[in-house]
C-alpha cells in the first residue's frame, strides 16, 4: 500500500509550527488559547520572510503596525501530542486599510485540519492609531496570497 500524497494547496502558504508539551492542557490536548498564538507566529514568520515585521519601533513597522478587529475559530479535531504541525494561511480580502485572512491549523503536510478560522486586521498609523492604507509593496505580496473567488 502506498501513502497518498498530501493535498496540493490551491492558494496561500503552509507555514510550519511546533506544538510543545507545555502547550497542552490538563487533558493532554492543545489548549484552545494556543491555536491563535500559533497562527499569529505563522503569520509573522510568513510576512517576516517577505521583509515585513516589527523590531521595536512602531513608526518603522509600517504595515506591521496593525490591530486585530475580529477573530473567528472553529475547532474540528483535537491536537493530542507535541510535534510539528502547520498553519495554512491565505488572504480572503485585501481592502484599503483592512484585510481578512483565512487559516487552517493542520498536520505538517496539510492533509488533516484540526481548526480553521479567519481574522480581520486593520493597518494603523503609529502616531494617531487611526486606520491607514496598506503600502503598495505589502499589497503586492498580499495579492500573491489571495484565495481565488469560488
Amino acid at each position: 500500500m502506498t501513502a497518498e500524497a498530501p493535498p496540493a494547496l490551491a492558494h496561500g502558504r503552509l507555514v510550519p509550527v511546533t506544538v510543545h508539551f507545555d502547550d497542552l492542557d490538563a487533558l493532554g490536548l492543545l489548549h484552545n488559547a494556543r491555536y491563535p498564538v500559533l497562527v499569529e507566529r505563522a503569520w509573522t514568520a510568513l510576512w517576516r520572510e517577505r521583509g515585513f515585521g516589527f523590531d521595536g519601533d512602531w513608526e518603522a513597522a509600517g504595515d506591521f503596525c496593525n490591530a486585530v478587529k475580529e477573530l473567528r475559530i472553529s475547532y474540528e479535531t483535537p491536537v493530542d501530542r507535541p510535534g510539528t504541525y502547520a498553519v495554512h494561511l491565505w488572504l480572503e480580502r485585501l481592502g484599503n486599510t483592512g484585510l481578512t485572512y483565512g487559516f487552517r491549523f493542520c498536520s505538517a503536510d496539510g492533509a488533516v485540519t484540526f481548526a480553521h478560522g479567519s481574522r480581520v486586521l486593520v493597518r494603523l498609523d503609529a502616531g494617531t492609531l487611526r486606520p491607514r492604507p496598506w503600502s503598495e509593496p505589502f499589497r503586492a505580496v498580499g495579492r500573491e496570497l489571495m484565495r481565488a473567488p469560488a
